[in-house]
């Protein structure tokens, strides 16, 4: 069933948002060749309890980490641990925040160091997808338009869109109606309304979108071993422009 959220839930939200923003801020300030996987994720982990929250995915259906991190060909889904980053590399940062009962979730790639052109060019094409998107979170457009837009400005980038995982409606619960693919379904056949919250997330491949989950059971990579970003903000459906309760200023337009 799909929730469409009243004033008060929508200002919960908005502050659980707000912590996720700060956070992946923080998170941007502190990436650097050298630091660990784990290192950050405990960064993130003492910045969020110290704003009053809790880290959603910690125990999500066994997820032994904080927040997830994805590094190169790594999808979503990374867990944190000894890797340190190297130059060169992208790292996706996934961060859920629980204030108030209320959810926010948002994912940004980062750069680490000098990063290849063809590298660059992937994650901006990929934040470029969730904007294209973003055009379509309007009431009265359904959610296979979102999908469509993603999918097309990705395509035509000669990019693969990610098919075995989507985005989603999200509240008091991470994962909640309706799911939001990158791609066209005929089966995203929701209509949006005013009060409805979705965490769009376009998972962009340089290659192939096919994908597979290693032997830890969570993360997530591309078949081919080429590059994925990922970039995911939660949004408001309002009566006009859709709002963002994740998204740094500068992540607005």
């Amino acid at each position: 069933m799909i929730t469409i959220k009243g004033a008060a839930a929508v200002a919960k939200m908005r502050a659980a948002g707000q912590v996720v923003t700060d956070t992946l801020v923080m998170l941007g300030e502190n990436i650097r060749p050298g630091i660990t996987t784990g290192k950050l994720c405990d960064l993130a982990d003492a910045y969020i309890r110290a704003r009053g929250g809790i880290p959603t995915f910690l125990g999500y259906e066994g997820f032994p980490k904080s927040i997830c991190i994805s590094v190169n060909e790594q999808v979503v889904h990374g867990i944190p641990g000894r890797y340190r980053l190297r130059e060169g590399d992208i790292v996706s940062c996934d961060v859920g925040v629980i204030l108030q009962a209320y959810q926010g979730d948002a994912a940004r790639t980062f750069l680490v160091g000098q990063v290849e052109e063809s590298t660059q060019r992937l994650v901006r094409v990929t934040r470029e997808c969730f904007f294209k998107g973003l055009a379509y979170c309007r009431a009265g457009c359904r959610v296979s338009d979102v999908s469509r837009a993603i999918q097309q400005h990705a395509e035509s980038q000669g990019y693969g869109v990610v098919r075995a995982l989507v985005g989603h409606g999200i509240g008091t619960q991470l994962h909640e109606e309706p799911e939001v693919p990158n791609f066209f379904s005929p089966k995203a056949k929701a209509r949006l309304q005013p009060g409805m919250t979705l965490a769009i997330e376009p998972m962009i491949n340089m290659g192939t979108e096919r994908v597979t989950t290693l032997a830890d059971g969570w993360t997530v990579v591309t078949e081919d071993g080429r590059p994925s970003a990922h970039y995911e903000n939660t949004v408001l459906i309002t009566e006009g422009e859709p709002e963002l309760l994740t998204g740094a200023d500068d992540d607005r337009t």
